[in-house]
């Protein structure tokens, strides 16, 4: 059964540029994985440097209600953002998990297992701990009164949750957050008064690719961990009933039943009705359940869902529904309109709260947290699709909702140098695009155009990565391999660099920049720190996390372009 599962998952992460599931780290016993070891690290600190700057971004969207909004000393129109240092991140296609900051040390993760804390100043190293595994998440932050960082947390492609040590990187706990052997933690989690809510994904919806798999048996979930000892407070599943067999696929395989409707992103806070919002995937085999691609809200405390809307019903997916035959797609066939975004909760001028939420379909809407979930208005960015219509995240000044179009398509091309001999092909034309929209009615206040791709091979305009947005700027980086600032009240372009580069990287080896997906710019003070590659669905790859300062431009309000060495100063 083992080796069946794998082989299945082997022929979908090799076609699409995945990690396989349980992937532990090399032997550090030999001499090239002592070598590779020590190219990862970079030049230790030998002393705390600067005075640290007590601004912070310590989890994923911000704060605990993921508003994306960051702090900046001024606007980009009047400075420039010149590259300070630059970190290779190792063998590896993506940087796909965005940094968090605190008292002036940066953490930075990647798949190909490490956890790094830096020097934020000077992008030297205070200690880097291999967890064993891929880490898909960002690190997640629990600090002292002083700002100072005590503990890390990060999710990886095993279903754990570990705790590290934030002054030496040692592990203090790990915990396991689901037995199914598909589970991952896509999303970071949440810290919120000592607990960590953590939502669970998986990867089970490729493992159909196997003709004869008995699809599906995992269900998402989100888990409440006491942060100092990692032990389980509560867990609620997105689906309450246990998966059953109820029938067979055209391969006449079992179907079993409900399944998925996993947690992709990160839960956010509401700190005034103590309560816990998630947004949920779609199904993976029949019947299709009343929770998937819906917003929950639960209980703080208990985990008890207090109220759930769906937007999709019947969206049952896996990835059979996209090879010939489709042996295993339920009948549903998708349209796999995940809401793969964190909610947004949002105090609205004049009165009144909403959640912010994005979907794969490409609709925004407005809920009312205080009316179970009302909707208070939708807007349709774009028609939406498999590969992200709204994807990773939003982002919002508390009068303007800023919303990035994914929008990717691809297409399979044979290959016979290619891994599994296809090759996947990004259309050059397809997707992307930013809006502003009016947080209290929806009404568009000014529409971006998607970027031009060049003939480069990978290039998409999509803009799937989180957006950020702070001091007036919204930044939004895109497959393209560009990252570009937007001014808030028009939505002209104020500063644009190309990432698609070599880089010199503090830790000696050549680093490449590539597409920005899934993490989006953290801007803390002077600094913009952002990822830069994304190897999967045809994009461009690459290995590099970037750290930018701020520097003042004379000559006026142009637009303005990045420049910079990567040298380590």
């Amino acid at each position: 059964m083992l080796t069946r599962r794998l082989t299945g998952l082997l022929f979908f992460t090799t076609l699409h540029g995945l990690p396989v599931h349980g992937t532990r780290a090399q032997s550090t016993t030999t001499p090239a994985a002592a070598a590779a070891r020590s190219r990862l690290d970079a030049p230790a600190c030998t002393s705390n440097g600067a005075r640290a700057s007590r601004e912070s971004w310590t989890t994923w969207g911000g704060n605990v209600r993921n508003t994306r909004a960051g702090t900046a000393a001024a606007r980009a129109s009047a400075d420039s953002l010149v590259l300070r240092w630059a970190l290779w991140l190792g063998e590896v296609a993506n940087a796909r998990a965005q940094a968090t900051v605190a008292n002036g040390r940066v953490f930075v993760t990647s798949e190909g297992g490490s956890v790094w804390a830096l020097d934020a100043e000077r992008g030297c190293q205070w200690w880097r701990t291999a967890v064993g595994a891929p880490v898909r998440t960002s690190a997640v932050i629990l600090s002292d009164s002083s700002g100072a960082a005590q503990l890390l947390f990060v999710g990886d492609a095993m279903g754990r949750v570990l705790a590290l040590q934030a002054s030496t990187g040692a592990i203090v706990w790990t915990a396991r957050v689901d037995a199914h052997p598909m589970a991952i933690v896509t999303g970071t989690p949440q810290l919120h008064r000592g607990v960590l809510y953590v939502g669970v994904s998986s990867y089970e919806s490729a493992m159909p690719l196997q003709p004869k798999y008995a699809c599906c048996t995992f269900r998402g979930s989100v888990v409440a961990l006491d942060a100092r000892s990692g032990a389980q407070k509560w867990k609620t599943y997105t689906i309450d009933e246990t998966p059953t067999p109820n029938g067979k696929s055209k391969s006449g395989a079992d179907v079993i039943g409900p399944s998925g409707a996993a947690v992709w992103s990160t839960p956010t806070v509401d700190e005034r009705r103590g309560r816990l919002y998630v947004g949920t995937g779609n199904n993976y085999s029949a019947p299709q359940s009343a929770r998937s691609d819906a917003v929950m809200a639960m209980d703080l405390a208990t985990g008890a869902v207090v109220w759930s809307r769906q937007f999709t019903a019947r969206d049952g997916y896996n990835v059979s529904c996209d090879v010939p035959g489709k042996y295993n797609c339920p009948e549903a066939d998708g349209p796999d309109a995940d809401i793969g975004q964190p909610p947004i909760l949002v105090d609205l001028p004049g009165g009144g709260r909403s959640l912010l939420v994005g979907a794969k379909s490409g609709m925004l809407r407005a809920l009312d947290p205080d009316r179970e979930g009302a909707t208070r208005w939708e807007y349709q960015v774009g028609p939406g699709g498999k590969l992200g219509g709204l994807h990773w995240g939003s982002a919002t000044d508390g009068r303007l909702v800023f919303a990035a179009y994914g929008g990717q398509i691809i297409s399979a091309v044979a290959d016979s140098t290619a891994p599994g001999g296809m090759r996947l092909v990004a259309d050059a034309s397809a997707g992307g695009g930013l809006v502003a929209l009016d947080v209290r009615t929806g009404a568009l206040q000014w529409r971006a155009a998607a970027p031009v791709c060049d003939k480069r091979p990978g290039c998409s305009p999509a803009q799937s990565a989180a957006v950020t947005v702070a001091h007036g700027i919204v930044w939004s980086g895109a497959l393209d391999g560009h990252l570009r600032g937007y001014d808030a009240r028009s939505g002209r372009i104020v500063w644009d660099q190309d990432m698609v580069r070599d880089y010199q990287t503090v830790n000696g080896s050549g680093g490449r920049g590539g597409s920005l997906d899934v993490g989006g710019p953290v801007i803390v003070g002077n600094s913009l720190y952002v990822g830069a590659g994304y190897g999967l669905y045809g994009a461009i790859p690459g290995n590099v996390f970037l750290a930018f300062t701020r520097v003042a431009r004379s000559g006026g309000s142009g637009s303005a372009r990045g420049g910079g060495s990567g040298v380590l100063r």
